[in-house]
């Protein structure tokens, strides 16, 4: 940990006291600020990192929404991709009463020493969909299996492009998540398992020189915070230096759906449009910008994690603890956030093309025909 990430932790705890001296312990709210009525039978304080990626605000509506029918309180919070506003969200939910804390990490390094404070609280905690990291303090982690969702994207690219038989050189531009989030480690690995060997032999080339040696150096390309922006402003580097003189992008390997959006204007700006010349590039989360954008030729594929999925396993947890039932997990071995291993339940990704988005995404409900052109 950084040092600077350090003081701001240490800091944070340091008032920790006094929020728990002059909030009450037994109380608690909804994310409209009206008691509900669980009451301290099951009093969930949820923490989503932001509201400007799409898929947070569906992830802490739903959770909030199953607890609340279920008579349970609840205090939804978003961080704004802030840290220091993620621990002093978590402080006042500890304070007031939350027994059971839903956190979605905005950096995954720095909340050890509020959830010790929590944890002197009697609190339970299950880190949702990112690992928090460096504490005992971490009860369970429920995600997708991240290492899958990479490794879906690698495939998709080696299947498309027929790599096992390609002579080459067939020109690549990845992209990794970002460096704070543990999950974006797992989705490049995923994927770069799949296709460093069609880099090392040659069948790959990447013109910008941005690529990992291993999966341990993922980081190097890293965007920061999932910003759109800044991966369109990298692509944009990328091929205003590497490709000049009518050389093209054939593949970009895109983390998630928010970056592959940056990743998408930058080559509009740079003259791409759709058709036989345009690249591959993946995608996650099937935001509804990027399901427009492969209904229009725009984007080849999006990992699909149907969050909603996700939401009622957490949501099942919630209710097996608040009965003290054996909590439900399936995976005991993988995810070791360097204190513990934490016991974690993964759910199965899947791939989605132009063909599919009628039949998985708005047939189950996920999306509205409206919403994506249809």
């Amino acid at each position: 940990m950084s040092t600077t990430k350090k003081i701001l932790a240490l800091a944070a705890t340091g008032i920790f006291a006094l929020s728990l001296a002059s909030c009450s312990s037994d109380g608690g709210s909804t994310g409209g600020g009206e008691p509900a009525a669980g009451g301290a039978d099951c009093n969930v304080g949820i923490s989503m990192p932001t509201r400007s990626l799409e898929r947070w605000i569906n992830d802490g509506e739903q959770l909030k929404a199953l607890l609340e029918d279920a008579d349970c309180t609840v205090d939804l919070q978003y961080a704004d991709n802030k840290t220091d506003q993620q621990i002093s969200q978590i402080q006042n939910q500890v304070a007031g009463g939350s027994k059971i804390l839903v956190v979605a990490a905005v950096d995954g390094q720095v909340l050890a020493p509020v959830l010790a404070e929590a944890k002197k609280q009697d609190a339970t905690v299950i880190a949702y969909d990112r690992l928090i990291n460096g504490t005992p303090d971490v009860d369970y982690y429920a995600t997708f299996d991240n290492y899958k969702v990479g490794q879906l994207q690698g495939e998709f690219i080696e299947t498309e492009l027929d790599l096992a038989n390609a002579a080459g050189p067939i020109s690549i531009e990845p992209f990794a998540g970002s460096p704070d989030d543990n999950n974006a480690k797992f989705f490049f690995s995923g994927a770069w398992d799949v296709l460093l060997p069609y880099v090392e032999s040659g069948v790959l080339v990447v013109p910008s020189g941005q690529s990992p040696a291993s999966n341990d150096d993922w980081a190097s390309i890293g965007i920061q915070g999932w910003a759109s922006d800044k991966a369109q402003s990298e692509m944009d580097n990328r091929l205003s230096s590497f490709y000049t003189g009518g050389d093209k992008v054939d593949v970009v390997l895109s983390p998630n759906d928010s970056l592959a959006i940056g990743i998408e204007a930058s080559l509009k700006s740079a003259g791409y449009t759709p058709g036989a010349d345009y690249p591959l590039i993946t995608g996650q989360d099937a935001d509804k910008a990027n399901v427009k954008a492969i209904l229009d030729g725009e984007q080849s594929m999006t990992v699909w994690k149907d969050t909603r999925t996700l939401g009622e396993q957490v949501f099942t947890m919630i209710q097996e603890i608040t009965a003290g039932d054996e909590v439900t997990v399936n995976d005991t071995e993988t995810y070791d956030n360097g204190e513990k291993v934490v016991p974690s339940f993964l759910l199965d990704p899947e791939v989605v093309v132009k063909d599919d988005v009628q039949t998985k995404l708005v047939d189950s409900g996920f999306i509205k025909a409206a919403d994506v052109g249809l």
